[in-house]
């Protein structure tokens, strides 16, 4: 699916989950692990296009948040192994 993004899409995630990759490795230091990276940027990155109850909202930031934590702990397969370079 990443490949089907257009460029411009795909750079720009490339470039969000290598800084977000960068920080999930020094997490022995910063406490930032994909996990509470993933609960502080999902809520940003996705959402459900009309208003719906609160439990709906939560389970929808849930899913999110273990598909940006996958990606993250994921990146550099997902990315191209070269992701840590871009920076």
């Amino acid at each position: 699916l990443v490949n089907q993004l257009p460029e411009a899409n795909l750079i720009l995630l490339r470039h969000l989950f290598g800084v977000l990759h960068h920080i999930e490795q020094n997490s022995g230091v910063n406490q930032m692990n994909a996990f509470n990276l993933a609960l502080c940027i999902a809520p940003n990155m996705l959402w459900l296009p009309s208003p719906t109850g609160p439990e709906e909202e939560s389970r929808s930031t849930k899913k999110v948040a273990l598909l940006v934590q996958f990606l993250i702990e994921n990146s550099g397969e997902i990315f191209g192994s070269d992701i840590a370079s871009l920076f």
